[in-house]
């Protein structure tokens, strides 16, 4: 059998930009005279690893409190920009064009768009009209890992295929200026927008080779983190406890995970992890027993970008891909569900 090659990652993000200074100020401003611990809980800010993000909108249209209709009308015009500017980028780097992608798999779980992204794009990218679409919606911050893993799975079902991964977020279009908690206070210290698009097909080019993924969801676990629907729109659900989840379930998980492929964790020359925060970041390099510091890449994006939710992963892929990936690297990311999610990465010699 033929392995999955990754043949292009591009990763693109929106054009406003905000400081987590200036973000603990908007903050401040919209919730803090509504919230009374908010002063007591401003320290995540300073904790949460972030010093810039990117957002869909300037920083004064979040001023206003925005209805469900307004905020999923910017997530079609944004989200859709974003698809296409990194779908464009993927195309490009892999020496194909849009005519020749045989199907797309959309990751998305930060607005609702029916028809769906892909088929808005195409609209714009000159895709053909039997292009098969696969959007998927739910999968939250291990969108990234678990939308990479079923893309390759669609490449390994129709060898010589051409297959578009595709995820966009915009985290920050859930901010919420009424009835704001505690969750809302740390997403606005933590979550950006951006999107990241892969290329892949059975062969043996790209730089890398994608030879296995897997899952595990645990049970009794759905209020650890997703979205409940409010009359203004999705609202952040955020449990404090991840990151002593993952630092008490993450070793088993992993090891559960890798055993079927014939791996141990001593195996992996490279984990590369979803950062969805500073304290989780901790948490992971200390359930697989990494030198304290050891997830470089995944520290400077949350610092540039914050936690993008889905793309995040492949924003972290790509800086390793650029530093030069090792014979063997396991992408992991945690997302609703609760649920962990591996992609399996061998590089070619």
């Amino acid at each position: 059998m033929k392995p999955v090659s990754l043949l292009s990652l591009a990763t693109e993000t929106p054009p406003y930009h905000l400081s987590q200074a200036q973000a603990l100020e908007t903050a401040r401003d919209l919730i803090g005279k509504d919230f009374a611990d908010f002063e007591r809980l401003s320290s995540v800010y300073a904790n949460a690893g972030v010093s810039n993000r990117q957002l869909a909108m300037p920083v004064d249209w979040y001023r206003s409190p925005r209805s469900f209709p307004e905020r999923a009308a910017v997530y079609l015009d944004v989200a859709v920009d974003l698809f296409v500017a990194a779908a464009q980028k993927a195309i490009e780097q892999a020496g194909v064009r849009a005519q020749d992608v045989d199907a797309i798999v959309t990751v998305s779980s930060t607005g609702i768009a029916t028809p769906s992204l892909e088929a808005r794009a195409m609209a714009r990218l000159p895709f053909r009209n039997d292009v098969q679409r696969v959007p998927v919606f739910g999968l939250g911050c291990a969108g990234g890992a678990t939308g990479l893993g079923l893309a390759s799975k669609l490449a390994r079902a129709m060898p010589g295929s051409t297959i578009l991964f595709v995820t966009v977020e915009l985290c920050s279009l859930a901010l919420r200026t009424d009835h704001a908690d505690k969750a809302d206070i740390v997403s606005t210290a933590l979550f950006g927008d951006g999107a990241a698009a892969c290329i892949l097909r059975t062969g043996t080019d790209g730089f890398a080779h994608i030879t296995g993924n897997a899952e595990k969801t645990w049970n009794e676990t759905l209020d650890i983190m997703g979205w409940r629907a409010e009359p203004t729109g999705l609202g952040v659900v955020l449990n404090r406890a991840i990151p002593v989840f993952a630092r008490r379930e993450m070793r088993q998980a992993m090891a559960e995970m890798l055993a079927p492929q014939g791996l141990g964790i001593d195996d992996v020359d490279q984990f590369i992890c979803h950062p969805g925060g500073a304290k989780v970041v901790d948490a992971l390099e200390d359930a697989l027993s990494l030198n304290q510091g050891s997830l470089i890449k995944e520290r400077e994006v949350l610092y540039d970008h914050g936690n993008m939710s889905a793309p995040t992963i492949l924003f972290v892929l790509d800086r390793y891909r650029r530093a030069g990936l090792p014979p063997l690297s396991v992408l992991n990311a945690l997302g609703p569900g609760f649920t962990a999610s591996t992609v399996t990465l061998r590089c070619p010699a």
